[in-house]
């Protein structure tokens, strides 16, 4: 087909994987990309961690907070008139599904679910650590050569750092530590190691985040062949996914400034929104295989937040390092993570993995006269990621006779830890008191976090090798039984996992952008 035009709905990271990915094999195509959402900063999709002004930076967070926004909720289409009682948010910049006010999700036993609503998606918020699925974490009827060459594409996008931080004297006494401990257990190639994120690391010593933005690459620098091909249309709700017949033709769109609605004809639509709206848009365009919204997944994380002990650090970082660290430390005080550890997932014996954040300060006031304030060894955040199994149980249902905020068929989540879940968290929870204790005193005791907490948020658009009522999506992300429709994000990972799912989601986009354009370029 020449000069296909590509509709792509969600500006996060696997939205823009699916729009550079195409622009870059289909010289002639040209991809419109809607969000309903703001953009949040100068560049199209940059992480908010890199905004230096605290005003500037909660700006920016309060804008992405849907109907949560404050002062800024009519510029997300919630009129001015609408009470939303009791919010609060999960994490800065996201806002709950289930707030508590007119058309908010229900979501008793999944309370934490949360959102976030601008240009770069949860790539504009997200922690950048982008580790990569092992063993059963894998999607299993991809061969694993492919595998190693879309997550390879994927940390290339992404701009991945496998070492970032690997030069910090506490960071290595903090690994040192860890491999005491849990050395022993962990199979070679599995152990403790840096945590991958994904930025750029400056001469400082100090990170460029990445957001979208670094995955956009070309397709938002002026005067590059791409950006003429690409446009991004910040606060444009996609209402409706237009089809017939089995054959998808389009979007239809608001304006949320204006609140005209048009039709947008498209040869290809992408969803890449987020777990709980990509698959309720589907639902409110009529598009229901019997998957959609079940099988919903997370990684549930135990965490606690330790004072690193004075003397076993001392025997392994001299005076002289520790003033050197905190003296470059203090020349980015606006970005908290010093050094980042982790202990990844290994089946059979670790079925788990472990971050481990090391900061100044902890991530909660401190009363002063706790023993353990001012520490000046600092304090490491750290958190045990346990997977969750795969259930048709656990899901979203929508109503479509009781609308949302945003005047879709609302949600209503479902969803129960099991015994074997229970089993995994309770050995997660002993081994973190084994970590925690390996490297010194707890000043916030191991606790599971609700429900909803990780906001990596899987399963929701499966996919699967056949169609047989378990999965939403094929191998490569088309939607079963409907033409030009594919599907991207976390929704789509049908195995249990542990870990942050973001590279794992923008490899899956990969694939399915890539076998998108070879059927684009065949017609």
């Amino acid at each position: 087909m020449s000069h296909p035009t590509i509709a792509v709905v969600g500006s996060g990271p696997i939205g823009s994987a699916y729009a550079r990915v195409l622009l870059e094999q289909l010289p002639d195509a040209r991809v419109v990309m809607f969000e309903a959402g703001p953009q949040l900063t100068a560049r199209p999709g940059a992480s908010v961690r890199n905004i230096p002004d605290p005003e500037e930076k909660a700006r920016a967070r309060d804008l992405s907070q849907g109907p949560q926004s404050g002062a800024f909720r009519e510029s997300l289409g919630i009129p001015g008139s609408a009470v939303v009682e009791g919010t609060f948010t999960a994490r800065q910049g996201t806002f709950l599904l289930d707030f508590g006010g007119e058309g908010s999700a229900h979501a008793p036993t999944f309370p934490a679910a949360a959102a976030a609503t601008n240009v770069g998606g949860q790539g504009a918020h997200w922690t950048c650590a982008t580790p990569a699925p092992a063993f059963s974490e894998k999607v299993p009827f991809i061969p694993a050569e492919e595998w190693d060459d879309l997550l390879a594409t994927a940390q290339h996008l992404l701009h991945v750092q496998s070492e970032a931080f690997a030069d910090s004297p506490i960071g290595a006494a903090i690994r040192s530590l860890l491999a005491d401990e849990f050395g022993a257990e962990l199979p070679d190639g599995y152990g403790v190691g840096t945590l991958p994120v994904a930025g750029d690391p400056q001469p400082d010593g100090s990170m460029v985040w990445a957001g979208a933005d670094v995955v956009l690459g070309p397709l938002i620098e002026p005067g590059t062949p791409e950006s003429a091909r690409f446009e991004l249309r910040d606060m444009s709700l996609v209402r409706r996914i237009e089809h017939a017949d089995g054959v998808v033709t389009g979007v239809t769109v608001e304006d949320l400034r204006t609140h005209d609605t048009t039709s947008f004809p498209a040869d290809l639509v992408v969803v890449a929104a987020d777990a709980f709206r990509s698959p309720q848009l589907l639902w409110a365009s009529g598009i229901r295989p019997a998957a959609l919204g079940r099988y919903l997944t997370e990684h549930h994380v135990v965490i606690s937040t330790i004072a690193l002990e004075g003397e076993r650090m001392a025997a392994l970082v001299s005076e002289e390092q520790l003033r050197s660290e905190l003296a470059r430390r203090a020349r980015h005080a606006a970005d908290p993570i010093a050094a980042v550890n982790r202990i990844p997932f290994s089946e059979p014996e670790h079925p788990f993995s472990l971050q481990v954040m090391y900061a100044e300060n902890p991530p909660f006031p401190l009363d002063p006269a706790h023993p353990h304030a001012g520490n000046r060894w600092g304090y490491v955040n750290m958190g045990y990621g346990v997977r969750k199994h795969p259930r048709v149980e656990d899901g979203v249902r929508f109503d479509d006779a009781e609308l949302d905020y945003a005047g879709f068929p609302n949600m209503t989540i479902e969803y129960a830890l099991t015994e074997r879940e229970d089993r995994e968290i309770a050995a997660a929870t002993e081994r973190l008191r084994r970590a925690g204790g390996a490297l010194g005193t707890f000043v916030a005791d191991p606790r599971l976090m609700p429900n909803g907490s990780s906001l990596h948020y899987m399963g929701t658009m499966r996919m699967g090798e056949a169609d047989d009522g378990t999965s939403v999506a094929d191998p490569h992300s088309r939607v079963w039984g409907t033409e030009n429709l594919v599907v991207g994000g976390n929704a789509l990972i049908p195995t249990a996992n542990t870990m942050n799912p973001t590279l794992m989601s923008v490899a899956l986009a990969v694939r399915g952008a890539r076998a998108a354009a070879a059927r684009l370029a065949a017609r």
